[in-house]
């Protein structure tokens, strides 16, 4: 045995000492950790009004501009009407426009697409954006794109922006992991809201698709960000709703016939959108050249602008036009090239969402719908179908029903139709559900992962939490009997208002909140089991 003098019994000595010190200091950053998550639902709030006015400044101003550029968009198609000749210099404008985004996209990948699988995929922990380069090549990505007539939305860009938002108050803040994804979160609520001026609708976007779970953090504190981003939005924008419809009949009982049958048809569309999307994606990665990928929605948008300028941009004023009696072929021709031109748009990769445009083709299949119930004899209110065809196709492409239906709601400036717009997007949901269609944003993140992608640091720790649902796998087990990747943890069990220290034979029941404690490498997998376990 080595004596206590010698160098082999001192330098055992001096490592056994580094490694309880590195044990002193992760548990003590563990323990600091559990102890401001415990206290800072209220901090939270404020929080969540910092970043809703830094993420409802930005989402105005690129709302603002988008609303600019669609008008100087109106004008040069009068222009290049009246002067023909002006119609290739519009068309070499928007190639540079195109060479723009493309080195954009260059220099930072992650602003591709709508931004919400980003989002959604730095919340479960697969990848890590930088917060500023994603911000700024964004705005300028999306205003290049959406301005220049192509049809995507603002609504995904500006959930993205808002969270990057909310990302650069918690980097500048120096908050944790964990708060982190609760500022991310306010920031992605904030932006939905005032892109739509629908903050009901951001907070429960932030519950049912981003978190896919209620947390109380979560609902208070985006609700503050909605709440304040909705507010800066309705100073500049004014008080009436997006969608502005003259008059909105209440739906008689003896026409629910109807809207179910109009859920199970947009259930179909909402298949078929998702399926095309994923083939539009899958014929981009076969060009090779990145600048062609994106020239190609750019000229076809330059040509669209004298051809058939309705179907540029995002579609807003479309819903207003698709609301009056216009005839059955014109609406099937409208839908089909609206469809076509939003697949070449959104499967080239550029800066834009699918938000607007799915709500505009839902609407085109509602007035439809309408029309087609007036050849047959049955009298209906358009406008009614325009609005349950916008709630049954988001239900049915995205999956997010509660969120759709507020939305529209709030989009509308009523909330009359609250069950028939229910009874539509259940029928449409269950439809796209026993059709094995993938929800359209976790298809999107799959496919995003799958290319490879930054992934955060490890070291640091990160809480996750999740209901324990009624006939989860779960419920009624004791917490022994349940596996977690490795190092992670469970280190709280919260039921009815008490918080419980779970030891090995407790038993988790339904309604219970579990925390999970993890290392931020493994949080993606963390992520997951907890959904596994605690959802049925």
């Amino acid at each position: 045995m080595d004596s206590p003098s010698s160098p082999c019994y001192n330098s055992r000595r001096t490592k056994k000492k580094t490694r309880d010190a590195v044990v002193e200091r992760e548990t003590s950053a563990t323990a600091r950790l559990i102890q401001r998550v415990r206290g800072f639902r209220y901090a939270l709030v404020w929080e969540g009004i910092a970043v809703g006015a830094a993420a409802g400044l930005v989402t105005v101003l690129f709302r603002l501009l988008l609303s600019k550029g669609d008008l100087l968009r109106a004008w040069i198609g009068d222009l290049i009407a009246d002067k023909p000749w002006l119609l290739p210099l519009w068309l070499l404008l928007l190639g540079v426009a195109a060479g723009v985004v493309t080195l954009l996209l260059k220099w930072e990948s992650f602003i591709g697409g709508s931004g919400i699988p980003q989002v959604e995929g730095e919340l479960q922990g697969a990848l890590s954006q930088t917060w500023w380069r994603v911000l700024l090549a964004k705005f300028v990505g999306g205003l290049l794109t959406i301005g220049s007539g192509l049809s995507l939305g603002r609504e995904g860009p500006s959930i993205q922006l808002g969270a990057m938002a909310g990302k650069g108050v918690s980097k500048l803040w120096k908050r944790g992991p964990t708060e982190e994804r609760m500022l991310l979160t306010c920031g992605a609520s904030a932006g939905l809201s005032a892109a739509f001026n629908a903050p009901l609708a951001g907070v429960l976007f932030s519950l049912e698709e981003l978190h896919k779970d209620f947390s109380t953090e979560v609902l208070l504190s985006t609700m503050a960000s909605s709440i304040t981003a909705d507010f800066l939005s309705r100073t500049l924008f004014g008080l009436q709703p997006v969608f502005d419809f003259s008059s909105l009949e209440m739906i008689p009982l003896t026409h629910y016939g109807l809207v179910l049958v109009l859920g199970a048809a947009l259930g179909l569309v909402g298949v078929l959108y998702n399926f095309c999307v994923g083939k539009a994606q899958d014929i981009y990665t076969r060009i090779p050249w990145a600048y062609g990928k994106t020239l190609l929605p750019f000229l076809l948008a330059g040509v669209l602008l004298v051809v058939y300028p309705a179907v540029l941009g995002g579609g807003h004023d479309l819903v207003g036009q698709v609301s009056e009696d216009l005839p059955l072929q014109a609406l099937l021709l409208l839908f089909v090239l609206k469809f076509t031109f939003s697949m070449v748009s959104f499967g080239s990769g550029v800066p834009g969402g699918i938000f607007l445009p799915l709500l505009v083709l839902g609407a085109i299949v509602g007035s439809a719908f309408s029309q087609g119930a007036h050849l047959l004899g049955v009298e209906t209110s358009t406008a009614n179908f325009v609005i349950l065809g916008m709630a049954g196709l988001f239900a049915a492409i995205v999956r997010a029903p509660v969120t759709g239906i507020i939305l529209i709601s709030e989009m509308t400036g009523s909330f009359s139709h609250l069950l028939t717009l229910s009874l539509v997007s259940l029928a449409a949901y269950v439809v796209a559900d026993l059709l094995q269609s993938p929800p359209v944003y976790d298809m999107l993140l799959e496919r995003l992962l799958q290319k490879g992608v930054r992934k955060p640091k490890s070291g640091e720790k990160l809480l996750l939490e999740s209901t324990v649902c009624l006939g989860a796998p779960a419920c009624g087990k004791a917490v022994r009997d349940l596996s977690w990747p490795g190092h992670s943890l469970l280190v709280s069990v919260q039921r009815h208002g008490q918080e419980l220290v779970p030891q090995g034979d407790t038993v988790l029941q339904a309604g219970d909140v579990v925390v999970l404690l993890c290392d931020q490498s493994v949080s993606r997998q963390a992520h997951t089991a907890l959904q596994k376990q605690c959802k049925s």
